[in-house]
């Protein structure tokens, strides 16, 4: 467990105590640690201002969005992101929001129409149909579906923002196709980078893993790599660290290919402290996902990534009618994003 990992438990642990009255340990994966809650205690880890909202919200769009099954463990990433994105939803949040992303990600965009979690694009552009993905996944289960997605308008028409949310995570985690038991005859193939990047059909199990009749996985169908990029990775870029953003990479591309879209972006939300996660890919050619990831590739979709320390700044210095201050004050007793962090 790195540094950041164990001071994150820690304070998440301090802050129950002063903050849920049942100190009851919950269980997660078969450990009990004192920052897991009782699962049915999920909603205590929730900001007061959205303890109603996030769970109609699940309710009402039923089997579509899955809750994240690690929602009661107050470190989890799930939660930080309903804490940190989901309350400004509502008009007085949305104006906000459209100032950060136009300074964040680009200048074209307007305003924000919605904010999503779990997002996934109706039929053609869903997962299933785009990327060969398993019938029967839902927003939030067995897809790749964004942590948060911003809906916005823009100059020329519409856009649409897709980030990965993470907090203590150490990687974007290896390839599905490399574990055990999926009958990989040559994982090994994965690392031999000119052999994947010059016959991505022929060396990736992704393309060939016949499942149960399903069809097979199209995410190099989608992406376009750079000439930095063909000569810059040592390794397929999804094989061991960063297989989520490689999806939401392709996802992004194929939805702006499509041209539903005038601006779309694939974007990583993370926290500033998380050096494991920012020099994750390091063994495959990109030293800080900040600026190596999107030079990688190129093509229709952006890329664009920010902290959870720039949202909270950002609000604080342009919350002029002083609206959120009990959600500033909140984020900075939970996860220490205040005034100097």
């Amino acid at each position: 467990m790195s540094a950041f990992n164990s001071d994150i438990g820690e304070r998440q642990a301090a802050w129950r105590l002063t903050h849920i009255s049942d100190q009851r340990q919950g269980e997660q994966n078969g450990v009990m640690r004192p920052w897991i809650l009782p699962a049915e205690l999920w909603e205590e880890g929730l900001w007061p201002g959205i303890r109603a909202s996030l769970p109609a919200y699940i309710g009402q769009e039923g089997a579509k969005v899955e809750k994240h099954r690690g929602a009661h463990n107050l470190k989890s990433s799930w939660i930080l992101c309903a804490n940190l994105y989901f309350p400004f939803r509502q008009a007085s949040g949305l104006g906000l929001l459209a100032g950060f992303l136009r300074a964040r990600v680009s200048p074209e965009i307007r305003s924000v129409e919605r904010v999503e979690l779990e997002y996934a694009e109706d039929s053609p552009l869903d997962p299933q149909s785009v990327l060969g993905e398993p019938e029967g996944g839902k927003r939030g289960a067995n897809q790749t579906s964004p942590d948060v997605a911003f809906v916005v308008r823009t100059e020329a028409g519409r856009g649409l923002i897709l980030t990965e949310n993470k907090l203590t995570e150490h990687s974007f985690y290896p390839c599905s196709g490399r574990k055990a038991g999926v009958n990989n005859p040559d994982t090994s193939r994965c690392l031999n980078w000119p052999e994947v990047r010059d016959n991505p059909r022929g060396k990736c199990w992704q393309m060939q893993w016949a499942r149960d009749g399903r069809p097979n996985r199209r995410y190099w169908e989608h992406v376009r790599l750079s000439e930095h990029g063909k000569r810059a990775l040592t390794r397929c870029p999804a094989a061991t660290a960063g297989y989520q953003l490689f999806r939401q990479q392709a996802l992004a591309e194929a939805i702006a290919v499509s041209g539903r879209y005038d601006l779309v972006a694939s974007c990583v939300a993370y926290d500033v402290r998380n050096e494991d996660l920012i020099h994750c890919l390091r063994q495959t050619g990109v030293d800080d996902i900040a600026t190596g990831w999107g030079a990688v590739f190129e093509g229709r979709a952006r890329f664009a990534v920010w902290t959870h320390q720039d949202w909270v700044s950002w609000v604080r210095a342009h919350d002029d009618a002083e609206e959120w201050t009990d959600w500033l004050a909140y984020v900075e007793g939970r996860y220490g994003y205040g005034a100097g962090a």
